[in-house]
């Protein structure tokens, strides 16, 4: 390893090319790290950079909101006395900490310092209890840092619903908004957080986080420990919201490596517009480690991100007050930016629009750069790759349909596979195959053992699940996901191309195509579009539309519905699985009724029994549901959901 004083960008120049990365690794990547662990790396960052703004924080996206900054010698502070706090609550190498937190500066201190601790499991809020439940007792964390009541106690209650749930839970951090509020506002929520519900459990300490780490040292890790590069750093849980989770580790390496990795292909540093949830690993590395070690000054757009009051509304307000240079996004978040009026504000500074988490439609980039100038970048990554392994390189040529360049020293590898998802051949370019990935970002594996089971191509090669091709020059081109496909009859039918079709019609902002179960071809595509504001085209019409811009016959959806609102991720990105559900159920409740039963159908995610379709009907229709629904592989259940 090296010592620098400068990130691995800025001491290369910038990449441009694949040539220019093959020329980057002729150093080892080993001396182009300045530490493996990524408390020592954030240390290194803070001073380095010690007078300027690491973080600043806004409560709403209004234009007269109140700012807050940290630099960045209180956040090395901030986190070693998080760190100290955890240690003391019993913390150590292997403990995890639950971060259940929204957007707040104290979530940057809860997630770094748990690192420094032992490991950091942030976990999104906005799930169920059960589900959060179920993640915190699969990690064994022995501390929980939740969030008071802000405008309601509904992350609050759960937090303690959680630690009555975990008997690991020794420990509950509360940690509060009310300093980022006029002194009015902080009275009611202190008054609320007296009058709200305790843990049943009377062994669960309850601290106040803000005050536990003033009381620590701030300049010096109690414990002493000694990180080592193949620790434990975080889990992630991934998933989505059905099943069973998996829970993702990172090394200290691997979130280190990939944090020097953005700073030799991202310009530095940034002013960058945070406005994805710091639960998910592109805002806990874009908008945190890695913008940390390339000392950038992260704006956190509200606890609640770009979905917080006034954000998208006064989103390019945002970006001439804060001056900001770069922000990610996901593709909705693109899709209303792209139809939201400028109104005469100034946003010359803004060099760089990144997109990761899920695929970009092609005319949602179009649209978005016709109606802003900015250029959008997209990239390529996954949890288990900690955040990134491939992206347009900003120094050099932007090519639209792909995702870019690999991350130096990972490498990828596009192969053919056999019938148990091992990789037989590696395939040529041009050619699509099953994209894997190997290098010092990819993670050791899941927590749980049988999650492990075929996730590798070959020893070292993950198994990203995409498929895609290489082209001459080293750029990544996905072409769909294989659990994505849509199998009608044994034809495999990418979603993309039909939304990409959907997109194209003037008047629709989001579309999403999903699988419909069917008894003959298996599944039958059937999309589902919202419109821009303003727009009344009918679905048929919709559909006439996009049916000549299909080259698949077998493609064409079999229908299509207008929703006023998509489902989205707390992240932004379309919930699918929602959509999936959406459509089994309205299909099954359509065989019932042509059946002439009279029921209501529910399909509903189960956490041990996987998608679960709950019906409610007479006694006496039972023997006849099962016959009716009996061709399509669900679990049915006559009982309610739970």
């Amino acid at each position: 390893m090296r010592d620098s004083t400068s990130g691995a960008g800025t001491s290369f120049g910038g990449i441009r090319t694949q040539a220019d990365i093959d020329a980057f690794e002729h150093t080892p990547w080993q001396d182009r790290l300045p530490t493996e662990n990524t408390y020592e790396l954030l240390c290194r960052a803070c001073e380095r950079h010690s007078d300027r703004t690491a973080l600043r924080f806004i409560m709403t996206g209004e234009h007269d909101a109140p700012t807050f900054a940290i630099d960045y010698s209180t956040l090395k502070a901030r986190v070693t006395q998080a760190a100290n706090a955890f240690h003391r609550a019993g913390i150590s190498t292997g403990t995890a900490v639950t971060v259940l937190l929204p957007n707040l500066p104290q979530t940057h201190y809860a997630l770094l310092g748990a690192q420094a601790a032992g490991i950091a499991s942030p976990v999104n809020p906005m799930l169920e209890v059960e589900h959060i439940a179920a993640i915190v007792n699969e990690t064994g964390a022995q501390a929980l840092v939740a969030c008071a009541p802000i405008e309601d106690s509904m992350l609050w209650d759960k937090a303690v619903a959680v630690a009555d749930r975990c008997p690991s839970v020794r420990t509950l951090f509360v940690a509060s908004a009310a300093p980022y509020l006029p002194a009015a506002a902080q009275a009611r929520l202190e008054a609320a957080f007296e009058s709200a519900s305790r843990p049943h459990r009377q062994d669960v300490k309850i601290l106040d986080f803000d005050r536990a780490l003033a009381a620590e040292p701030s300049d010096t890790l109690v414990s002493q420990r000694r990180i080592l590069a193949a620790d434990i750093c975080s889990y992630f849980h991934t998933g989505g919201t059905t099943g069973l989770p998996k829970v993702a580790m990172h090394s200290h390496l691997n979130e280190a490596f990939v944090a020097c990795m953005l700073d030799a292909m991202v310009p530095s540093p940034n002013t960058i517009l945070c406005g994805l949830p710091l639960f998910h690993v592109n805002g806990a590395m874009v908008t945190g480690l890695a913008a940390f070690h390339a000392g950038s000054e992260v704006v956190m757009l509200t606890p609640a991100g770009y979905r917080g009051q006034g954000v998208i509304p006064n989103f390019w307000k945002l970006v001439e007050r804060f001056g900001a240079t770069s922000f990610s996004g996901v593709p909705t978040i693109y899709a209303a930016l792209a139809d939201l009026p400028r109104d005469g504000a100034d946003i010359a500074s803004l060099r760089f629009a990144f997109c990761g988490a899920a695929p970009l439609p092609a005319e949602v980039a179009r649209r978005f750069e016709a109606a802003t100038g900015i250029s959008l970048y997209e990239g390529y990554g996954l949890t288990e790759g900690a955040c990134v392994s491939a992206l347009n390189p900003p120094h050099g040529e932007r090519r639209l349909g792909t995702v870019g360049l690999r991350l130096p020293y990972q490498a990828i590898g596009i192969w053919k596979v056999d019938g148990a998802g091992h990789a037989t051949t590696p395939c040529a370019s041009g050619e699509i195959g099953v994209i894997g990935i190997h290098g010092p970002n990819v993670f050791p594996g899941y927590l749980r053992e049988q999650d492990n089971r075929d996730i590798w191509l070959k020893p070292g090669w993950l198994n990203t699940g995409d498929l895609g091709y290489l082209d001459a020059d080293g750029y990544l081109h996905l072409t769909g996901r294989a659990k994505e496909l849509i199998i009608r009859g044994g034809h495999n039918i990418d979603p993309a191309m039909i939304e990409d079709a959907l997109l194209r019609h003037p008047d629709v902002a989001i579309a999403a195509v999903v699988g419909q179960p069917n008894a003959h071809a298996g599944e039958l595509p059937v999309a589902y579009v919202s419109l821009k504001p303003g727009s009344a085209s009918p679905a048929n019409e919709l559909l006439a539309a996009a049916a000549k811009l299909i080259p698949e016959r077998a493609a064409v959806p079999a229908r299509i519905e207008i929703l006023q609102e998509m489902p989205l991720t707390s992240i932004g990105k379309v919930a699918r699985a929602e959509l999936r559900l959406r459509a089994a159920e309205q299909v099954f409740q359509e065989c019932l009724a042509q059946a002439g039963i009279t029921a209501s159908v529910r399909v509903r995610p189960d956490i041990r029994r996987g998608t679960v379709t709950f019906i409610q009907c007479a006694a006496a229709d039972e023997a006849c549901v099962q016959d009716v629904l009996g061709r399509f592989p669900f679990l049915l259940d006559f009982g309610r959901p739970a």
